[in-house]
């Protein structure tokens, strides 16, 4: 499993191996042992395993939980195609404000693991995507919040020719100086 950092602090990608035969094909999207040797630590207890199904131009998100702590995430895409993009709106961060995306489909099986704090969204980029996560907390309504995926200055890299569908709930989300003022923003905790 090959590993990289992306441009938030903590945020990493993990590309895994496909072993194919006459009968398709098996990956393993997350090693623990690659994990820790490029996390410096375990993937967090699961509290709760999550996915969801999209048509072509659906985008969730940019979604995080109140913390603290907040929620990390390990995040891969087993059927479809995604942009799935990674926002740092933690107070404090060195990389605050800063957005990085990745390509998740089932031929490259990549996985990202997003840590407490930063935002997440993704764009479907074909019909019936699937995207799977593990979650270090189970799912509390109060606790979660959004960001507008449409703020100009986040400058989110929404593809060409994708007139994004919305929920409500996205659609009348504050951008990130709004959501700032109003103090909704986490805080930064560099790791020990």
């Amino acid at each position: 499993m090959r590993a990289r950092e992306l441009a938030v602090a903590g945020a990493l990608e993990f590309t895994a191996t496909a072993y194919p035969d006459e009968r398709g094909h098996f990956v393993s999207s997350f090693q623990g042992g690659a994990f820790t040797a490029t996390h410096g630590a375990p993937l967090f207890p699961v509290a709760q395993a999550s996915f969801s199904s999209s048509r072509r131009g659906v985008v969730r998100g940019v979604h995080f939980t109140a913390g603290p702590p907040g929620t990390a995430k390990y995040v891969t895409c087993p059927s479809g195609e995604a942009l799935d993009i990674v926002v740092d709106i933690r107070e404090g961060s060195p990389t605050f404000g800063r957005w990085d995306a990745v390509l998740l489909d089932q031929r490259d099986h990549r996985a990202l693991y997003l840590p407490p704090g930063v935002g997440h969204a993704f764009v479907s980029l074909r019909d019936d995507t699937v995207m799977s996560y593990l979650l270090s907390a189970e799912y509390v309504a109060e606790r979660e919040l959004a960001l507008s995926v449409l703020d100009p200055d986040l400058a989110l890299p929404i593809p060409a020719g994708i007139d994004p569908v919305l929920s409500a709930r996205d659609r009348e989300a504050p951008t990130l100086a709004e959501a700032r003022a109003a103090g909704l923003l986490p805080s930064y905790t560099p790791l020990p």
